[in-house]
């Protein structure tokens, strides 16, 4: 079963398009920031919070997907960013 099996499953189940909500924590630096805030276009509402400590941002992004696969699209290249936590 892969990665994203799960939840392309509970995705198919919706109707498509539909806004969606990615969380994503980082470490708190411009790389990290930058390489996430890419992974959304321009009309995508992103928030951030920072942590306690300073070290960390959660990142929230609400955009308006297509499909079920466009989401998993996005989490695949998050992946690709070190240290990048996917809630």
């Amino acid at each position: 079963m892969g990665t994203f099996d799960t939840l392309r499953a509970q995705l198919e189940e919706q109707e498509w398009p539909n806004v969606y909500l990615f969380k994503f924590i980082v470490p708190n630096d411009n790389t990290h920031l930058a390489q996430v805030t890419a992974l959304f276009d321009a009309n995508s509402e992103i928030s951030y919070h920072h942590s306690g400590t300073g070290k960390y941002v959660s990142l929230s992004a609400k955009e308006v997907m297509l499909s079920a696969a466009d989401i998993i699209a996005v989490y695949e290249r998050a992946a690709l960013i070190p240290g990048i936590i996917s809630l």
